[in-house]
């Protein structure tokens, strides 16, 4: 497939230039999926192809690139595009990003020069530009995975954060006392949200600085309608940064100055929402490190630890988490003295047939979660109900989440694709890792309202996925239909 595209991308280079590539390199990228080459011809022409497995992800970044250029933006001139959108052709911007050009100043510990500051001052005047004026005529449903942030979605990721990273420290908590007060952080995030653009990744690594020092922003494909503060909390507590508060707040204010020429402003308001943006970011990306760090053992992710510990520790002492459990286990987590060395075994070759034995079951929160028969405390218990219910319709109340009818309605929809997405990344985490440490024992639930349709649907298919990836025995169990399975290993 990636030979394909790669052949696919020589013909949009030749198309777009007139001329034949003869060079196709590969750019090595941070976190994302998508894969990046920089084409040249023998003129020394480059252009930058790009090849996405998504092509729902593909097709966001193509629309918003030009949507945002109609407003006079700054991003990439999408060039040319294959007719699948799995491979696109943009204009080289270089290889410099703002992460690089400040780096000086991050790595004398926060001590900015005159000259990085001025840049930093120049990037954040152009944020209120791209939300506001680039959301208006945005057709947000073009966004990628959805159109706007919303409960459901903040609650993906604190639980990415709960079981990537809070788990990993051996921090003892309440499991639902913290999930009450996520589910207010999830409600207290999601109100108020206005027809603006949450740009979700703006970060210094996702800004790009032309021959002239102008920037560019990029990676802007996860964006959606959002609040303003998502993405001030995104850029000025980029845990390796370590830009000092009085930065800070030079920032926030050339900002607030800066969003003033688009809209009315409310300061007080503004501010206490971005307390509470940026607890929630700094939830999300410790999420994300304890995964792409202890789990995938990236070594920039590792890296990213201690720093973000630090902004959490500073919040903390501010009074910046108005929930009264969270603030106490985040307070154990914090002083127990975490580094990037925490669970930092590297894994062992997955090669040869595990020992692990993995227990998948759906179940109705009418009549309990399954019991935990092997003594472990359960393991994950997955949440079906906040996806399109198939049982509230004639046609299918009869049917399972076994039944093709029932398949097509839930896949038509999509909901329980994207929220499986997140499940098999935790699961296939943890997979791993058990397999590592030679644990023997794992166990996923699935619940919704009477058991027989998404419940049933999604612990058949994280069932399959796990057998067919790792090669390792599942037991099925759909409890409220009487439905037992034993998924062999290799």
């Amino acid at each position: 497939m990636i030979i394909e595209n790669l052949e696919e991308l020589r013909e949009l280079y030749k198309e777009v230039t007139g001329r034949e590539a003869v060079s196709c390199k590969a750019i090595t990228g941070s976190g994302s999926n998508r894969q990046y080459f920089r084409l040249t011809d023998e003129t020394g022409k480059s252009l930058i192809g790009v090849i996405g497995t998504s092509v729902e992800e593909n097709h966001a970044f193509i629309y918003i690139a030009r949507h945002f250029a109609s407003k006079g933006i700054p991003v990439p001139e999408v060039l040319k595009v294959s007719d699948d959108e799995h491979a696109y052709l943009q204009n080289d911007l270089g290889s410099t990003t703002l992460f690089d050009t400040i780096k000086q100043g991050r790595e004398a510990g926060g001590k900015y020069s005159k000259e990085e500051t001025e840049l930093l001052h120049r990037v954040i005047r152009w944020l209120p530009k791209i939300q506001v004026e680039g959301a208006k005529g945005m057709d947000f449903n073009q966004c990628y995975p959805q159109p706007s942030m919303d409960e459901m979605n903040v609650m993906f990721d604190l639980n990415y954060f709960k079981y990537c990273f809070l788990k990993a420290t051996g921090v003892d908590f309440h499991e639902i006392r913290l999930e009450e007060d996520f589910r207010q952080m999830a409600l207290d995030l999601t109100k108020n949200i206005g027809q603006t653009f949450c740009y979700r990744d703006f970060q210094a690594r996702n800004v790009m600085l032309d021959a002239n020092g102008e920037p560019y922003f990029i990676d802007f494909q996860g964006g959606r309608r959002g609040p303003l503060a998502y993405d001030v909390a995104s850029f000025l507590w980029q845990a390796s940064a370590r830009y000092p508060s009085s930065l800070r707040e030079e920032l926030i204010g050339t900002y607030i100055e800066e969003l003033r020429k688009y809209t009315d402003v409310d300061e007080e308001s503004f501010r206490q929402q971005l307390r509470l943006v940026v607890l929630f970011r700094l939830l999300q990306v410790l999420g994300a490190y304890g995964f792409r760090g202890y789990f995938e053992r990236k070594k920039h992710f590792l890296d990213s630890i201690p720093p973000a510990l630090d902004n959490l520790r500073e919040l903390l002492k501010d009074n910046g988490c108005p929930y009264p459990y969270l603030r106490e286990v985040l307070g154990q987590m914090v002083e127990a003295n975490i580094t990037s060395s925490t669970n930092s075994t590297s894994f062992t070759s997955l090669t040869s047939k595990p020992a692990l034995k993995v227990r998948v079951f759906s179940f109705s929160f009418k009549k309990g979660i399954p019991e935990d028969t092997s003594g472990n405390g359960g393991g994950y218990v997955f949440d079906c109900r906040s996806t399109h219910n198939p049982g509230r319709y004639e046609p299918y109340k009869k049917l399972t989440g076994l039944d093709e009818p029932v398949i097509r309605f839930l896949e038509d929809d999509g909901e329980i694709l994207t929220f499986l997405e997140s499940v098999y990344r935790l699961a296939d985490a943890h997979v791993e890792r058990y397999i590592e440490r030679g644990f023997t024992d794992l166990m996923f639930s699935f619940g919704c309202t009477g058991g027989q349709h998404r419940s049933v649907y999604s612990a058949q298919h994280l069932a399959e996925h796990l057998n067919k990836k790792y090669g390792i025995t599942v037991e099925l169990c759909h409890r409220e239909q009487g439905i037992k399975q034993t998924l062999k290993g290799n």
